[in-house]
């Protein structure tokens, strides 16, 4: 075992603070990753503070890792010494179930194993995130860098980047669809520019009118604001698929008229309950409410090529370690464009 320098929540209502943990020893198939870089995400701030009421303390946060390898095991094949390589949201899965035998371990059948608070063999009992200096990852849970991509920009493609890659794939998007992509944050800032890419007429969807001059910029065709009645009434019917990306409780009844005959809307942004669903917009359109969460390996690997042939970055504003309460305060403000990122040379 070696012991590494974090950033770690002590209790749910502390700040995070410089700690000590140990990794586990490097095994045939690890790869022991020395971390450059780690988004910051609202997931990290929710358990942090315990607010799902299944945080394990010390909590070390961070699952948008990039970095270097500086040690392989016996067996490992795919990576080499001095590599440039990310870990995203989860280290493990079963490998065996129905999901992970077709690539999607992120809805493995038995219980992905996140990056970090899930229980493991790992010493301590469960897994320690990005907040650190170096992490060790099974080879097959270890994402090749692209030549060319920006590690600290790219840091948030492995939460922020796949969650919204992966539904905007499932769904084909491609030439000649229209796509609206609703709330303008860490996750719909990549959205508009995913499905920009992708060739798809892209509308920002937004319920706030300073922000229409961000989303032109970050690629949308248009700006579509939720609080003007006419204006979503004048786009009734248009949309094949909706982008969900709003943070907080909300009523989908709102956005669902947006979509054509079998168009979908996909929530990405919130977990849990939200306002009463009307099905009569389902009903009379055929229209679908779906969910998506983040990608399989095989799906992220492919993202991060997506992004170097296209060159999408995450917009980013780089902290230092000791600068995380203060970036948290601010993620609860909203007060970021878009994503946090560590720059982890700062971690003593």
């Amino acid at each position: 075992m070696a012991t590494t320098s974090c950033f770690a929540a002590l209790a749910s209502d502390q700040d995070l603070v410089l700690h000590q943990i140990e990794r586990r020893r490097i095994g045939p198939k690890d790869v022991a990753i020395d971390i450059a870089f780690c988004g910051v995400c609202h997931t990290d701030l929710h358990f942090a503070k315990n607010d799902w009421g299944r945080s394990n303390y010390p909590l070390v946060p961070g699952h948008e890792i990039v970095g270097t390898v500086n040690a392989v095991g016996a067996d490992v094949k795919k990576f080499k010494l001095g590599q440039k390589v990310a870990v995203g949201c989860f280290v493990n899965s079963c490998h065996t179930c129905s999901s992970c035998a077709v690539d999607l371990e992120q809805y493995c059948l038995k219980g992905v194993t996140g990056t970090y608070n899930a229980v493991s063999a790992d010493p301590g009992g469960f897994t320690y995130g990005g907040y650190a200096k170096h992490i060790v990852v099974d080879e097959h849970f270890v994402l090749r860098m692209p030549e060319g991509l920006d590690l600290a920009g790219a840091a948030p493609l492995l939460c922020a980047g796949i969650t919204t890659y992966s539904p905007l794939k499932h769904w084909n998007i491609q030439a000649g669809m229209r796509v609206g992509v609703i709330g303008l944050g860490g996750l719909g800032h990549m959205g508009i520019k995913f499905a920009h890419a992708m060739g798809a007429q892209t509308t920002m969807i937004t319920s706030s009118a300073h922000k229409a001059q961000d989303a032109l910029r970050l690629g949308a065709d248009g700006v579509l604001l939720s609080s003007d009645a006419a204006a979503m009434q004048a786009m009734a019917n248009q949309f094949d698929f909706l982008l969900n990306t709003i943070p907080v409780y909300h009523d989908y009844n709102v956005y669902l008229p947006l979509l054509k005959v079998d168009g979908t809307m996909c929530i990405v942004g919130t977990i849990g309950m939200n306002a009463e669903l009307n099905a009569r917009s389902l009903i009379m359109g055929r229209r679908q409410i779906a969910g998506s969460l983040v990608g399989g390996i095989q799906e992220t690997q492919e993202m991060l090529d997506f992004c170097a042939q296209h060159q999408i970055l995450s917009d980013i504003e780089m902290i230092p370690m000791d600068g995380i309460n203060q970036a948290y305060e601010r993620m609860q403000r909203s007060d970021v464009k878009y994503r946090f990122v560590i720059d982890m040379a700062t971690l003593a």
